[in-house]
């Protein structure tokens, strides 16, 4: 499961992109001389969202479709917005089986709640929203007037709604991908990057320069650097990938081929983040390798067993269970190279009886030599897991298999019933 949110927040675009698009007219700031917003009537607002979205349309080259105009809220206001999507998007249970799988790969500490901690990190990166479902677009206003951070960060939300317009966002991440989070990352990277490629390209053509001081300042916030640094790495790599990784991925399609490149990607999206990682698996549109699990897994181990959720990783995630570190300086990190030659996985949870639990990886690569060097990476991720686990050897040479038990007999049993050595 990925956190799934369209909107910006307080991290800075990690390229720098050169002013090559159509250059609209200037819209002013409204920032009064002590540097607090105006409160503005609703046509004063209104007027400056109708420039802003004359002026994205014009770089972006999308059509509007109907009508858009946004909400104001405070920061409250959009943390509780926040958890009511949080609470409508993703079903308890698959919001507990992932606190479990969490709390087992050790990546999340015992007493947290997975909850709170989307919550925390959603309420710290985000300063604006688009909700596909309701067709919707909120940004965030500390005094309730606009300045030339809400102006960016509305700018990339418009973004939004015109790729909802334009190539329905409800659809381009359908619930048939719910147990596959690297491709949904892949996907959300698209439609991340997109928008804030276009954010950049506006934001250059239409702030001052001492406006860009401004929104420098708001992508260093350190209020917001240190509540991130607070969030397990493998929960918030899931929107800074997005972020970091689709900005320079989506640029990379933009400079090519312009915006019709990135058009192109919306009706055939990458399949994988080790597509979006290396822009050579995504010119040969190199597909990820399709892996399996036992279907009568659970079976197999016996009465009260049973699978709790399965999810494919990917070479992202799997990259930052090893490192367990996430960017801080507004660049994207490249993966380590025990990730390298990524070619499937499928990942499975197991809850079995009296609060027994079992994890099971399995793992598919392009050389003997990746499957090696994966093994040797991911092993000291594997030793500080909540439990007894193991990387062992599959069938061939390309294959690892990774298993965690919630105690040594667990590990046993489950290695044994996949036909692994322990």
């Amino acid at each position: 499961m990925t956190i799934v949110v369209v909107g910006c927040g307080s991290t800075t675009p990690p390229s720098t992109i050169p002013s090559s698009a159509p250059t609209p007219s200037q819209t002013a700031a409204v920032p009064s001389p002590s540097g607090s917003l105006t409160p503005l009537s609703s046509a004063e607002l209104s007027a400056i969202y109708t420039d802003i979205n004359a002026q994205v349309r014009t770089i972006r080259g999308l059509d509007e479709k109907q009508p858009v105009q946004p909400t104001i809220l405070s920061r409250d206001e959009m943390s509780a917005l926040l958890t009511k999507q949080i609470n409508e998007d993703t079903p308890p249970a698959i919001l507990g089986a992932y606190e479990r799988l969490y709390h087992a790969l050790g990546v999340l500490p015992p007493a947290d709640k997975l909850s709170d901690v989307y919550g925390d990190l959603l309420e710290s990166q985000v300063a604006g929203l688009y909700v596909p479902t309701d067709k919707k677009l909120y940004v965030v206003s500390k005094g309730g007037g606009v300045g030339p951070i809400e102006k960016v960060y509305y700018s990339h939300e418009y973004t939004h709604a015109l790729q909802d317009q334009n190539f329905d966002l409800v659809g381009f991440q359908p619930d048939s991908l719910a147990d596959q989070s690297d491709r949904q990352l892949a996907r959300q990277a698209l439609v991340e990057g997109d928008a804030y490629v276009t954010m950049t390209y506006w934001l250059q053509q239409n702030l001052r320069t001492g406006e860009m001081g401004a929104i420098i300042a708001a992508g260093n916030d350190p209020e917001a650097k240190a509540a991130l640094e607070k969030i397990p790495p493998l929960i918030a790599s899931q929107i800074l990938f997005a972020a970091l990784n689709g900005t320079v991925w989506a640029l990379g399609l933009q400079m090519q081929g312009g915006f019709p490149a990135i058009d192109a990607a919306f009706a055939d999206p990458p399949q994988s983040t080790e597509q979006v990682l290396h822009p050579d698996k995504w010119a040969s549109r190199e597909p990820p390798i399709d892996v399996e699990l036992p279907a009568d897994l659970a079976k197999k181990l016996g009465a009260g067993w049973s699978i709790g959720l399965q999810d494919t990783f990917g070479e992202h995630q799997l990259g930052v269970w090893i490192t367990g570190a996430v960017p801080t300086a507004g660049l994207p990190e490249p993966p380590p190279d025990a990730v390298a030659g990524w070619g499937g996985d499928r990942m499975a949870l197991l809850d079995g009886p009296g609060g027994a639990w079992a994890v099971v990886f399995r793992t598919e690569w392009e050389t003997d030599k990746d499957a090696a060097e994966f093994e040797a990476g991911i092993a000291p991720s594997v030793q500080n897991a909540a439990g007894p686990g193991q990387v062992l050897p599959g069938e061939g040479g390309r294959v690892r298999w990774i298993v965690i038990g919630s105690v040594d007999a667990v590990l046993a049993r489950v290695s044994g019933v996949l036909g692994l050595a322990g």
